[in-house]
This record gives structure tokens, sequence and C-alpha cells, in this order.
């Protein structure tokens, strides 16, 4: 309640406390969310340094335009609305059902029916929509690390205990930390994890950048079945997997409808990630342990607080899943890789151990010790770049810094120039970054090999030293690179991939 003591504008401005209990969950989180604290450090960076020329290889925030096709069909939706024909008002909650229909037939190629997609405003949203549908009285399980929206959400909603003071690992009792780093490559050993009553698994993930084989999620649909568990498995970075092979969905592997939940998005799909348009699949076969179907209870929840993504959006959202708005987001998805192609070379020839990169837009680096915040502070201040310290992403990240692909290509280009110069005298390998020119491999490259990633070698390596080189060559004639061309630069980085497929979201 507010309470001014007088009529002056001071007095006007007081405040006194209100009666009201605060939620003593929120109390539990620790310190501010991870990347408005990453904002804040910048700022105050900025602050002391005012002419200080920041490349941010921070947030996955994508930077490229959105695609004419698909923008045609955001701007098609707003002009229906001024029509006395083509005015919407509220619409299906769940999404309007021709959308639900072309991500089950588009996406998902039958695997999941339309009644079992809700679309939404983004699957962060609909991670949180999932928490307030199971409640309080589970128990969660994470990867370690993993997005800070998991735990905090787990968090929030009464699901742990605070964490002790003097906590070592800063982990909040209640919640199952299942352990993912270079010893087991980077999944869980279920063996030895205890049972979750809700397991959160991200694939390609964030912010390790490995994506799971089917062998490696046939193993968690298998420990989900032998312990009455549900998946949540998030795959909003589903489109970055070009091995063959590699699932896309939880749905590709037998059994998977009985015990996962999938939330998705067009975020990195399309350049959404400021218009905000997602979904979510609940199959029909997935049920509570007294039969109700989840599906009903999260249907429920969406009716409740939800009114439904926005009608323009969605119409965006339908030319995105046509032919010509596919191929716009194969080019989109190529640039990105493109990018991650150039950071994860760059880093190696740093003399770091990188991992990710290959089928997603994250590169991890591998610290040795180092402490992820002090890194991230010195690359701030040295380089002026700013990274994202693992340790954000939970105790297991710690050691590790993430790097963005999503940033424009020639702000990846000088991000690397700059890294190269604070790196590039202190590290063993490091002699590597000075090596420039087309290698074995360039962009005239006719050698007919199509492996992904393909092995080759090139100038600035002995022969014979296998590199992948990352990005399909679809990415150097898409015109997204800024002023329409690749770089020298680029082909340097080895960007030239003998790679040739047909991209979908579930391989065919």
């Amino acid at each position: 309640a507010l309470a001014y003591a007088g009529s002056s504008p001071r007095a006007r401005s007081a405040v006194t406390m209100s009666t009201v209990e605060r939620n003593p969950h929120m109390a539990k989180l620790q310190a501010g969310y991870l990347f408005p604290e990453i904002g804040r450090r910048r700022n105050a960076f900025l602050a002391e340094n005012p002419g200080a020329d920041i490349i941010s290889l921070g947030i996955g925030d994508t930077t490229q335009p959105i695609p004419p096709h698909i923008l045609d069909g955001l701007l098609g939706g707003a002009k229906k609305l001024g029509t006395k024909e083509g005015y919407t008002g509220y619409g299906a909650e769940q999404g309007v059902q021709v959308l639900r229909e072309r991500i089950s037939e588009r996406l998902y190629k039958g695997l999941v029916k339309p009644e079992e997609v809700f679309v939404s405003d983004g699957s962060k949203c609909d991670i949180g929509r999932l928490q307030l549908m199971f409640g309080s009285g589970v128990v969660s399980a994470v990867q370690d690390p993993s997005y800070p929206v998991y735990v905090d959400t787990s968090v929030m909603l009464g699901q742990t205990g605070a964490v002790p003071a003097g906590a070592p690992t800063g982990q909040f009792p209640g919640i199952v930390y299942m352990p993912c780093n270079p010893s087991n490559d980077f999944f869980p050993d279920l063996a030895n994890t205890p049972r979750a009553d809700v397991i959160y698994f991200c694939s390609p993930n964030n912010p390790t950048g490995a994506a799971a084989s089917k062998e490696q999620l046939e193993e968690l649909v298998k420990f989900a079945k032998d312990n009455g568990s549900i998946i949540v498995y998030d795959a909003a970075y589903a489109p970055f997997i070009k091995t063959p092979g590699v699932p896309k969905s939880i749905y590709e592997v037998p059994g998977a409808r009985e015990v996962a939940i999938e939330v998705n998005s067009f975020s990195k799909y399309a350049g959404f990630t400021g218009v905000r348009l997602g979904w979510t699949i609940v199959p029909n076969d997935l049920a509570f342990k007294d039969g109700t179907p989840v599906r009903n209870d999260f249907n429920r929840v969406m009716c409740t607080v939800f009114n439904g993504a926005s009608n323009i959006v969605q119409q965006g959202g339908l030319a995105c899943l046509t032919d010509e708005g596919m191929a716009e987001i194969d080019r989109l998805i190529d640039y990105y890789l493109g990018n991650a192609a150039l950071l994860r070379d760059t880093m190696e020839k740093l003399g770091f151990t990188v991992h990710g990169g290959t089928d997603a837009p994250y590169i991890f680096v591998d610290l040795k010790g180092e402490s992820s915040w002090d890194m991230f502070s010195r690359i701030m201040e040295e380089a002026q770049v700013i990274t994202i310290p693992g340790a954000g992403f939970g105790p297991g990240g710690e050691g590790f810094l993430r790097l963005s692909a999503f940033a424009p290509r020639e702000a990846c280009e000088k991000a690397c120039e700059r890294l190269t110069k604070v790196f590039g005298k202190e590290r063993p390998g490091a002699g590597a970054a000075e090596a420039s020119g087309a290698g074995k491999h360039g962009s005239g490259c006719d050698c007919g090999d199509r492996r992904a990633p393909a092995q080759h070698t090139r100038a600035g390596r002995s022969e014979g030293e296998p590199v992948e080189l990352r990005a399909d060559r679809e990415s150097q004639q898409s015109g997204l690179s800024p002023g329409g061309s690749l770089t020298a630069h680029d082909v340097a980085a080895g960007l030239n991939a003998c790679t040739g497929r047909a991209h979908g979201h579930i391989e065919a």
C-alpha cells in the first residue's frame, strides 16, 4: 500500500511496506537471472569506458533480418486485421488449427497429431506453464550445466529447499543434478542418477552444444519408463542438427510418446526471438499416476493463463512452414553455423579445447580450471567481447565459457581477431592462428566429398591432421553475409564445407 506523508513531491514519493508476505521461494533464488546480470556488468563496463566498442558473443539472440517470404506472412497477417473479412479477435488458446496441422506434418512427419500441438509465445514461457501444471510436489532433474530457467522455475514453484549457507556448489536441495561434461560425452550417467518425477533435457544443449545421439535418447526414454518419470525435452535448437542419424525430436525414439513432452520455438528457426512464437507437444499417450491425461491438464493451464499466440505471428509461422519458408530457414541456420565454425576454429587454433559448434550454435570452451567469471571479465576488458561464463549455467559449467554464433558475421570475424591478439602469444598451439589463405579445400572445392562433418586438411596444419569444416556450402551462397558475399577470412577459416543435404526438422 502507498502512504503519502504529505503533499510535497518528496513526501508523496515515500512508500511504506505492505502487509503482504513475500513468496518465500523467491528469496531462495541466487543473485539475478544470468542474462540480465551479464547486461548489468556490460553496462557498468561501458559506463567506465564510454568509448568501448563492445562485440557480443553472449546471449543467444538472433541478429539477421526475418527473410522476405516469412516477413510477407507477418505483413499479410497484420493487413488482414484491417479488413472486415479478415479481422479476427480472440483465437483458440491452443493455436489456429491450420498451424497445428502444419507443425505436425512439416516438422514431425506425422509423429505427433495436430491435437497434441499447443501453439504459444515461446518455449521458455511454456516451461513456466509446465511447471505451473506440475506444481510444488514434484522432484525435477536437470542437466548440469543447463539453461537456468529449469532450475529457477523449480525454485519459484517451491520444489526445492534453500541453498545451505556456504555450500560450495550452490546446488538447491530437492533438485537432481545430472553432471554432463567431457568425461561422459555430455550425457548423464543414468545408471547412477536418482529417480526424479520430471527430467528436463535439452538437445542440442544450451550451453554445451552437445547433441544427443539416438542411442543416448533411447537410454533416456528407457530410464524414464523404468522410473515412471516424465521427460520435458527442449528441442529449441533442433534445426542446427546436420549430422545424419542424430534425432531432431524425442519422438523419433520408440516409446517416447508415453513419457515425453517436447517444447520448441520459431525463435532460432526464423529469427522470431522478438516476434515470439513456439509450441509444446503433449502426446495423448502420456498420463499422470491417476490416469489423467497430461494433455488435459496442460490444456487447462493454457486456457486459464494464456489467450493464445498473436494472430499476426501465427500467420508468420504458417509462412515458415511452406517450401519457400523452410528454404529461408535453412539459409539462416547455415549462416549461423558458419559463424560457429569460425569461432570454434579460432579457439582451437588458440590452443583451447572446444566442444559444440557443429550441430549447435554454441561453442563451449574448456578453460582448464580457470574461473569462468574471471575469464569473462578479462575478455570483456582486454578484447571488448562479451561471452557467457559457464558458472551461470550451474556448478557443472564452472571452468567453461560459452560463445554464441548469433552475432553478425563481421562481428564474429572482428571478435576472432581480438581474441587472437589477447591469447595468441600465451597459449600452446596459438601459432596456427596466424595461418591465412584458402586451404587445400578452398571455395572452389570439387573433391566430391559429401561427408558431414567433412574431414579435410588445409594450409596452416600438418598434412593428415583432420579439421571439421562445419558449415554447408549453401551458407556461402545464401547472400546473408554482410556485403552479400563471404570474405577471405571466411575461406581461411574453412567455412567451405563440402556438404550438401536437404534440411528438415526430422530426417526423412
